[in-house]
């Protein structure tokens, strides 16, 4: 960090320690301090926060705007700031945050992207072993992923951080630690609980340190990478969607669970959003199904 900005690592170390925040979104508040201090140190030779006016800020979020920019960006980087000055102003280091008139654009909505019912069936049929092959254990991990990812909802970074024992073998559940380490619980399947079991049971030998659920064939923690890319090679065959990622699972997982009459509360818990606003966006899906329902079946649709 510039030494100009003295305050710009206390509050990374606010949003780290106290707040929990991931590492890949406190890069992102850095990266867009950094951005921002940069160009008031251009544009207006201003290096002090308590200096910083809402027309210094305009004229930043302009100039994102002239350089095309969506929305939805533009948007978390005045998160970043207001998040910043209110850390200053709860600390008086500043005495008014310039935050206050600074508005936020209207963001597209973007619709969950999601797999059909019958596209997960095509996924595991065809990540399923023939029976006349020796299943590998790299076979075997990358179905169990694909397989947890569908069948709880788990973010990314949650499962590869799900360890042995957060299983809950005679309650039929996983403890998932999700985002700024709020434990929540998902129930899981009787064929998953088996094949976690079975799983776990005939681990390689591994590290003494590695107490994950996922394993390479050394025995050693799987790379977020490598997950991805699992995920991204199992659904090539049966999707046409151009992003090919887990949160692809993750919003399948919502979707399927609302479209079969799970209420909205209870797919806000599974997946562990903090508000029930960040679970609404699969309502949509359900009434596009409806839709669907009522021109088939209704004589006057």
């Amino acid at each position: 960090m510039p030494l100009s900005q003295p305050h710009i690592q206390p509050f990374l170390d606010y949003l780290q320690f106290e707040k929990r925040y991931s590492q890949h979104t406190l890069i992102s508040y850095q990266t867009d301090l950094e951005q921002f201090f940069g160009f008031l140190e251009t544009e207006f030779s201003e290096t002090d926060p308590a200096t910083v006016k809402a027309t210094y800020i305009r004229s930043w979020l302009a100039t994102l705007k002239s350089e095309e920019l969506v929305s939805r960006s533009i948007n978390r980087k005045i998160s970043t700031l207001k998040s910043y000055f209110k850390y200053l102003l709860k600390r008086g280091i500043i005495l008014q945050s310039p935050m206050t008139t600074i508005s936020s654009p209207k963001a597209n909505k973007r619709l969950p992207s999601f797999i059909e019912e019958k596209g997960t069936e095509q996924l595991f049929n065809r990540t399923a072993t023939p029976p006349n092959e020796k299943e590998t254990w790299k076979q075997r991990t990358d179905k169990l992923i694909l397989a947890l990812f569908y069948q709880t909802g788990m973010r990314l970074s949650e499962l590869i951080q799900l360890k042995e024992k957060h299983v809950d073998f005679s309650y039929g559940q996983l403890k998932v630690l999700g985002k700024g380490n709020k434990e929540r619980i998902i129930p899981v399947s009787k064929e998953l609980l088996q094949e976690l079991t079975a799983y776990i049971a005939s681990k390689p030998c591994r590290l003494t340190d590695v107490d994950v659920v996922l394993v390479n064939e050394k025995g050693k923690a799987l790379y977020a990478r490598y997950v991805y890319n699992t995920v991204k090679a199992g659904l090539n065959g049966v999707t046409t969607l151009e992003k090919k990622s887990p949160h692809v699972l993750r919003h399948t997982f919502a979707t399927h669970l609302m479209n079969n009459g799970a209420e909205l509360n209870a797919v806000k818990e599974l997946l562990g959003h903090s508000s029930l606003a960040a679970t609404q966006v699969y309502t949509h899906n359900t009434i596009e199904k409806l839709k669907d329902v009522f021109k088939k079946a209704h004589p006057k649709a």
